[in-house]
């Protein structure tokens, strides 16, 4: 984790939540995105609840994909040296995809240890954190033509960020659902080789306690569109779409600049949140 303030203290509280799941299929059966259902203004609702691990699988040596791994909905948490499940830098993953990997229908339990790192393109596919560890995934491809998607799936607890973008290039996610949080996905802020990042999150349930969804540092070109977020239980609103940022190479802490759309960076218009 390189950059961006964490929360006082780590978040324990269990958020409740059922959504209605698409007739005959069960969550074991979960093989992409969060199922989707529509209401009757056409607007699409992640409707998938948290699967049931099929069996669990300790991993004390990060596991390296290519090409595609798919994880049959087990749940996979670290032990030995990836026993950690703290906020401490420079942790091995559970999962290290190569160039253009995919890993699907994963659970990742509890300690998490650093979760996946991509080195380059690589798709994630159905996969579950239920406790965040140092972050769930961090992308890491050097290339502006990377592409990053997450599809479906959810994290829980995370103390700081879900996502960190520290690579160039552009992430995607959709059908993602994410609840006690810091920040969603944050465009590293001081790491010592910037790059310009592009961030689309479309069509995610997003649940209070959170602090932020999308962190993108202007001074590089960054951009973040949001379309449809539902954030439940933050009347308030008190958790902020997107924040700008003025990134930096030298490891300072970055400056936060302002927050809100500006139709520049922060490309989202009101009606691309709701609460509930």
């Amino acid at each position: 984790m390189t950059s961006a303030q964490r929360p006082a203290g780590r978040h324990r509280r269990t958020i409740g939540r059922r959504r209605a799941v698409l007739g005959g299929v069960a969550a074991a059966g979960l093989t992409g995105a969060a199922l989707l259902t529509t209401t009757l203004t056409g607007t699409a609702n992640a409707a998938a609840d948290w699967p049931t691990p099929g069996g669990s699988q300790a991993v004390s040596k990060t596991i390296e994909v290519s090409g595609t791994y798919d994880g049959g909905l087990k749940r996979f948490y670290g032990s030995g040296d990836l026993g950690g499940d703290g906020q401490d830098e420079g942790q091995d993953p559970i999962f290290k995809l190569k160039d253009g990997a995919v890993l699907k229908n994963v659970v990742i339990g509890s300690p998490a240890a650093d979760g996946v790192h991509c080195s380059g393109s690589c798709t994630l596919q159905n996969v579950w954190w239920e406790d965040v560890g140092e972050d769930a995934a961090s992308f890491k491809g050097t290339s502006s033509g990377a592409t990053y998607t997450v599809t479906g799936g959810g994290a829980k607890k995370a103390d700081d960020k879900v996502f960190q973008f520290n690579g160039a290039g552009k992430l995607n996610i959709s059908g993602f659902q994410v609840s006690d949080f810091g920040k969603l996905v944050r465009s590293c802020g001081n790491c010592s080789t910037q790059y310009k990042r592009t961030i689309s999150v479309s069509n995610v349930d997003v649940t209070a306690p959170g602090k932020s969804l999308v962190g993108i540092n202007t001074n590089y070109g960054d951009t973040a569109t949001l379309k449809s977020i539902r954030i439940h239980g933050d009347s308030s609103k008190k958790i902020k779409p997107c924040v700008r940022y003025t990134g930096n190479d030298d490891g300072d802490e970055p400056v936060e600049t302002g927050s809100g759309p500006d139709g520049t960076y922060c490309r989202y218009s009101t009606s691309d949140i709701s609460y509930n």
